[in-house]
């Protein structure tokens, strides 16, 4: 019975590749290419984010790709630091050997001899000879493609972000023909938010910013009928070009390996929005709008090419030839809405067939003489491409089809394509974060209700254990005292703890709390999103708070108010959480409560789960400006279990001045989640976790990196004394007394904020004294190239009555040395980097600026090297930073 049963599985064709290395005629062109860049093993276990951000060998080099199974790496490392060339697979074959990493030598040679386009055997029996090889590069829509489909969920979302941060266009709807279905990406575009002036028919303009998903916009279709002479993606790099500068969004022929031939990305489409900046020099159009491009022909992908017959208000066919085949493909639209232009070259096709079925299709489609255009190539591109824009433009100013991409993916259900966001974990999460967010109405009121463990309980006792920290160093504290603060402590944690979670928090412990990885990871995007739609304050900036703000310096702040409106976020329920395992933890140091009725114990290891994930987690709470001890060594233990033998750590903080770009640069350097803009940035501290790769920990010395984001902490108040001054020098302390490299990002070299200042001197009493980096970050001008003598002397010497007043905090009176004196600063060692200004061009459809990326890289590779060189303090393991903790 075996025996039949196998000879039928084996007749059935189930055996047919037993061996996948061993490549046959019948392989598809998608599994070919797959295997070309080494993406084989991605199919059943996707790669996942937390792989693509991996501290390793390559992250301390700018190494050129050498065979294909780069490719897939050097571009995630390229748009992870928002490098435009991202999109560049241009192979360098003949290097030195030691222009890339040495464990991948080996690797280069089995591929080279696997793949020798010379050996003409080989080509007749694999069936080689038409797909790229080492000296035919891949062609860049086809690695995007590819990566995509061998990527997560979370993985992709991320491709897509950077994407959109580098004015890439993005990829809606993915093709596979492998599995002979096509994916809609509604939730790989969830995490995409924009800011553009909205201007009223009537009233004044403001800025607005919205998920692109969400917001509604008249969409363009640009597709290819047959063979077209003319090239759609320039014609749009075009159209949303403003002035005489190129922007290329949608990748095209005249670019590097732009005519290599597509093997699986034909069927792709993909999408890209103008949005005005209330400039009329550079708004090409009054509102946003949206260019969509299918690629391929659309007698080959119906199924796309009627997706945007639907969504569109408009839809360009470019063509040199309308034969009978194209005109019953058209003839099958006569009942669509929608408006059709043809654009035709006159030098290609048959002009009288073409005007025949011209004339048989202008009854069927609507249309006349005026929707039939005729491009000449290279002769008249200006003047066709305000042609072009002024159709669109009378389309825009009469009533027509408005569309979110929800609804776009609404009318690809329909016509049966895929969408991302229906798998089942995805929805239960979503269904998860809607019982949360139904019941807030209010913010403010939310937090008072559900919320109750934090506000006035929380601040009170922030305060008491502040008092009764600093008692601790007094040289004869009163015993009166201290037990009157001791009994205050254990009666505000008392009333903590005789409330029990609200339904709300129970909900979102219960959704962190999901045994499934992937459904965690879910539900807190979905909090994410849903937390910031529900009662926020649309705080209107200008478009330069896309990824970073220009600071706004005030006088002294009141420590009980906010520096800003703090918006309800993910990190409120985890507050929530924490303070609940505070007072239980408190009460059971105490005695009052015995250690077998502990309810939240459990609670730090969520949160360290979550840490795990990639989630930046609050290390000093945002509304006491306070650490939570029991709480933050209670997770870090947790930590310290999961990881086992792997908890080397290298700890990185980031201080400034809030809005001078420290967030926006750990993010670009490290792929990190760190919020940015003052819409969105909490004010709190957040440390997230890198993992090194095994095969690189030993080199660099550790096993992760903890990376810490000041947040909006230090004010930049000039003031050098009173309360204000005092904690947050004692907040500066902390953070850079926890870090072996400290990285002090100033929007101004003479901007020093003073509670830095102090910092330092503390520290240097202590002879604990991290690595440093001074990062003068340019906000405001793209074109200075580097940094200027004045501003390093100015850094250097700080305004003399502000450092006199932070030595005085130290009672060294006279006895300031300047910054420059200090012994720690050596001005010739590169302590002081110059970053380029972060856009190229004016936003909102300004992308990021090679030159801020490539300033960025160089300074992680700086930052790394110090680390494997031992020129940061001696690394700790997790157990070392508990006990530090304690002591700061």
């Amino acid at each position: 019975m075996e025996g039949d049963d196998c000879e039928f599985r084996y007749g059935d064709g189930a055996n047919e590749a037993q061996d996948n290395d061993f490549p046959t005629v019948e392989r598809s062109r998608f599994q070919e290419m797959l295997s070309l860049l080494g993406l084989e093993t991605y199919q059943v276990q996707k790669l996942s984010l937390q792989d693509s951000l991996q501290i390793s060998f390559d992250s301390m080099k700018n190494w050129a790709p050498q065979v294909p199974k780069d490719l897939p790496w050097n571009f995630l490392r390229k748009l992870q630091a928002l490098n435009a060339d991202a999109r560049n697979t241009t192979m360098v074959l003949d290097v030195l050997p030691d222009a890339r990493p040495v464990e991948k030598e080996s690797q280069m040679e089995e591929e080279i001899i696997y793949w020798d386009p010379a050996d003409d055997l080989a080509a007749d029996i694999y069936s080689f000879s038409e797909l790229p090889t080492p000296d035919t590069p891949v062609n860049p829509l086809d690695l995007l493609c590819a990566l995509l489909l061998s990527s997560d969920s979370f993985l992709q979302q991320e491709i897509l972000l950077k994407m959109a941060l580098c004015q890439f266009a993005l990829p809606l709807v993915l093709p596979d023909s492998e599995n002979h279905y096509h994916t809609f990406l509604l939730w790989a575009m969830r995490g995409i938010v924009r800011t553009w002036w909205s201007q009223p028919p009537r009233g004044v303009g403001s800025f607005r910013e919205d998920n692109v998903v969400l917001s509604r916009a008249p969409a363009f279709a640009f597709v290819r009928m047959d063979v077209s002479s003319n090239s759609k993606s320039q014609l749009l790099n075009a159209v949303l070009s403003p002035g005489h500068r190129q922007w290329d969004c949608f990748w095209h022929r005249d670019l590097n390996l732009g005519t290599n031939a597509r093997e699986i990305s034909d069927g792709l489409v993909e999408i890209s929005w103008f949005f005005p900046s209330g400039r009329e020099d550079l708004d090409i159009f009054p509102e946003p709008v949206a260019f969509l491009n299918l690629r391929g022909d659309i007698g080959s992908h119906w199924l796309q090419f009627k997706l945007l017959t639907e969504i569109s208000s408009a839809v360009f066919i470019l063509t040199d030839n309308i034969s009978k085949k194209e005109y019953k493909l058209l003839y099958s639209m006569k009942e669509s809405t929608t408006k059709y232009y043809f654009i035709l070259s006159p030098y290609r096709g048959k002009r009288n067939t073409n005007l025949r079925f011209l004339n048989k299709l202008i009854p069927v489609l609507k249309i006349d003489h005026s929707h039939v255009l005729v491009k000449v190539s290279s002769t008249d591109s200006d003047s066709f491409v305000k042609r072009i824009r002024a159709i669109v433009g009378n389309v825009l100013r009469a009533p027509c089809r408005r569309v979110s991409v929800e609804d776009m993916a609404h009318t690809a259900r329909k016509l049966g394509l895929k969408v991302d966001e229906d798998c089942e974990e995805c929805q239960k999460a979503k269904d998860q974060m809607e019982r949360i967010t139904r019941k807030i109405k209010d913010s403010d009121a939310y937090r008072r209700d559900e919320l109750r463990l934090q506000g006035d309980p929380w601040r009170k006792a922030a305060q008491v254990e502040k008092e009764f920290c600093q008692l601790q160093w007094a040289v004869d504290p009163p015993e009166k005292h201290r037990a009157e603060l001791r009994r205050r402590l254990l009666e505000l944690r008392m009333q903590q703890n005789g409330h029990d979670p609200s339904s709300g928090v129970q909900e979102f412990i219960s959704g962190v709390s999901s045994p499934s990885l992937s459904e965690k990871q879910y539900f807190l995007r979905w909090m994410e999103w849903g937390l910031a739609r529900v009662a926020q304050p649309r705080l209107r900036q200008p478009p330069e708070t896309l990824l970073t703000l220009r600071p706004k310096h005030g006088g002294p702040t009141d420590l009980g108010e906010p520096l800003w409106p703090e918006p309800l976020g993910v990190e409120h329920f985890l507050r929530e959480m924490g303070q609940f395992y505070e007072a239980e933890s408190c009460l059971v140091e105490a005695g009052r409560l015995p250690a077998g009725q502990r309810r939240f114990a459990h609670f730090p290891g969520l949160a360290s789960e979550l840490l795990l994930t990639g989630l930046p987690l609050e290390l000093i709470d945002g509304s006491t400006l306070s650490m939570p001890v029991r709480w933050v060594t209670g997770l870090l233990k947790e930590l310290h279990i999961r990881l086992e033998r792997r908890s080397r750590l290298v700890v990185l903080s980031a201080l400034g001045v809030p809005c001078t770009g420290k967030s926006t640069l750990l993010n670009t350097m490290f792929g990190l989640r760190f919020a940015t803009g003052k819409s969105c940035g909490p004010r709190g501290a957040f440390m997230q976790l890198i993992t090194v790769a095994e095969g690189f920990s030993q080199d660099l010395g550790c096993d992760h990196i903890l990376v810490i984001d000041s947040g909006g902490l230090i004010g930049g108040a000039l003031t050098s004394a009173g309360d204000r001054f005092e904690l947050e020098a004692s907040l500066a302390t902390l953070l850079m007394g926890l870090s072996n490299v400290t990285v002090i990002s100033l929007a101004e070299t003479k901007d020093i904020p003073a509670a830095i200042l102090h910092a330092f001197l503390r520290l240097e009493k202590t002879g604990h004294m991290p690595n440093y980096q001074f990062v003068y970050q340019n906000l405001h001008d793209v074109s200075v190239p580097g940094p200027r003598p004045r501003d390093k002397r100015q850094l250097l010497d700080p305004p003399g009555d502000l450092s006199r007043a932070a030595a005085q905090m130290e009672k060294q009176g006279d006895g300031f040395r300047a910054l420059a004196g200090l012994a720690f600063c050596d001005p010739e060692k590169q302590h002081i980097w110059h970053i380029p200004g972060l856009w190229h061009g004016a936003p909102p459809m300004a992308a990021v600026s090679l030159a801020y990326s490539e300033a960025i890289f160089e300074l992680k590779r700086c930052l790394l090297e110090n680390i494997r060189n031992g020129l940061s303090n001696q690394n700790k393991n997790i157990q070392q930073l508990i006990e530090l903790v304690r002591r700061l």
